[in-house]
Parts: C-alpha cells; structure tokens; sequence
C-alpha cells in the first residue's frame, strides 16, 4: 500500500545513489593524484545543490565566539518531492554528521535512514562545500 511519502522517499534514495556516485568519482581522482580528476569531481559536487545554507545558534549579541553558524542545509531538491542533506557544523565551520530528509507537499520532513558507510558517504559529499564567512 502506498503511502504519501513513497515518492519523497523514492527520490531520497535516488539522490544518495547520485550523491554516492559523485563522491566514488571524487575517491578515485583523489587516489590517483590527478588534479584535473579531483578538480571536476569537485565541481560536479559543487554544481549539484540547489541550495546550501547556514544557521546559528542562540548567542549574546556581540559575542564574536558564537556567531558562528553550527548547523548547515543542502538543498538537493524541492517541491513535491523534495530531499535535503542536513547537519552540525564544528567549530570550524566543517560538517560533523550528515543526515538525508525528504518530504512530500504538506508531510513533515522525515530522515532516510541509511547504515554507517552510507552516512560517511553523504558526510564527505557534504564536507565539498565551504560553511565559513
């Protein structure tokens, strides 16, 4: 029986077979040294998103130490359905985890599991883009 996420959650998995995809790319042109290799990898990751954003916590105005952002947004796609990749920055503005969302018009975002390889795979596509000022 289908439910109102099967499509959101049909296109979760067919971004992460993307994602994993370009990240396999990356790893080879990384392991070969060749800097034309890594350089386009790079760049195929980077044009991917639509969107990537940042936010930050709750601080003391001012307080140059916590204005930093601590948790970032790649958008990968929107509408009906839309998938996201969403996670914790350090304090270096580097992502600490990764997890995968999706959602269908009026559903509430709900997390693609994925096991311990598959979440390093997304971390590392997500640790491609630059979260800093």
């Amino acid at each position: 029986m289908a439910t109102d996420t099967d499509n959101a959650r049909k296109q979760a998995q067919a971004q992460f077979d993307t994602i994993k995809e370009m990240v396999e790319q990356l790893q080879t042109a990384q392991e070969s040294n060749n800097n034309t290799d890594c350089e386009e990898a790079e760049q195929t990751i980077h044009d991917d998103p639509l969107e990537v954003d940042v936010r930050s916590d709750w601080y003391t105005p001012g307080d140059p130490d916590f204005s930093k952002p601590t948790e970032y947004k790649i958008l990968l796609c929107t509408g009906g359905p839309a998938v996201r990749i969403i996670g914790d920055l350090s304090k270096f503005s580097e992502p600490e985890n990764a997890n995968l969302e999706y959602q269908d018009w009026f559903t509430p975002w709900e997390e693609y599991p994925l096991n311990s390889d598959d979440e390093q795979i997304l971390l590392t596509y997500a640790q491609q883009f630059y979260f800093g000022e």
